[in-house]
């Protein structure tokens, strides 16, 4: 089975213009990446070369995330954060530009976390809205938008596959179908979903899968999520996208579990 490697969260310890190459060199053909700037809007020169690092490695991008606030600080998106509205718009072109640039299809729209004295129905009506001109940003380029239930920020309201479903039959009501859920199984599974279940009634509908193990967010074997069977009945069920290795380990052991299989 072919992986793709998301190269914000492995092989760290190698500057991030320098990972989609050893991606190369470990043996995989496309890689995904967290927002790899540190603004929404960051300069041409900054996206050309990573736009110049994916190309030059001969790889694919798979996924990219939009920005998402400072991740290191605890932000975990922008899609439902009252007061950065401009910022998250302003975003969506430059995502789109890569998109093109790099023949990416698949974009991750983290949610974002609540804001203390910001009532509920607020941050999901922005949600929507934001969502719906994200899926049109990436619709002229045949992109998908990812909705991602996470684990880790109690002030993520998106947490299970159930929170996700709610606030994607609001924006595909509104007219954007090419939104959908982002299945990582780590989170979910973390959470108290039941992935199981979640996989045989919607693994047609997903838009992308990310894995990892738990406890410890390892890789595939170094804890007790059934991280296989759950790809094979999902590809049985009908998904025909891309699996990301989305965990923790250090770039000399990262992908010793895949000489065992």
């Amino acid at each position: 089975m072919a992986y793709t490697v998301n190269c914000s969260i492995l092989l760290t310890e190698i500057p991030l213009l320098e990972r989609a190459a050893a991606a190369k060199a470990a043996g995989f053909d496309s890689v995904e990446f967290w927002w790899p700037f540190a603004t929404a809007v960051p300069a041409d020169s900054e996206v050309d070369a990573f736009v110049a690092s994916i190309k030059d490695a001969g790889v694919t991008l798979e996924g990219l995330n939009f920005f998402a606030g400072d991740m290191p600080a605890g932000d975990r998106g922008l899609v439902s954060w009252v007061g950065r509205e401009s910022e998250f718009l302003d975003n969506i072109d430059v995502v789109a530009g890569i998109g093109e640039a790099t023949g990416c299809k698949g974009f991750n729209a983290l949610y974002g976390n609540r804001q203390p004295g910001v009532d509920g129905q607020a941050h999901d009506k922005l949600a929507v809205s934001n969502l719906v001109a994200a899926a049109k940003g990436v619709e002229r380029i045949g992109g998908t938008v990812l909705l991602e239930p996470i684990s880790g920020s109690e002030a993520y309201p998106l947490k299970t596959s159930a929170d996700a479903f709610f606030v994607l039959e609001k924006v595909h009501a509104a007219g954007a179908a090419n939104v959908k859920l982002l299945a990582d199984f780590y989170h979910l599974a973390v959470n108290g979903d039941d992935v199981a279940t979640l996989i045989e009634e919607h693994a047609h509908e997903f838009g992308h899968i990310q894995i990892a193990d738990d406890p410890g967010r390892g890789a595939p074997g170094t804890g007790t999520l059934p991280l296989g069977e759950w790809v094979t009945r999902s590809r049985d069920l009908g998904y025909a996208g891309g699996v990301a290795l989305e965990y923790k380990a250090a770039h000399a052991e990262a992908f010793t579990w895949l000489i065992r299989q």
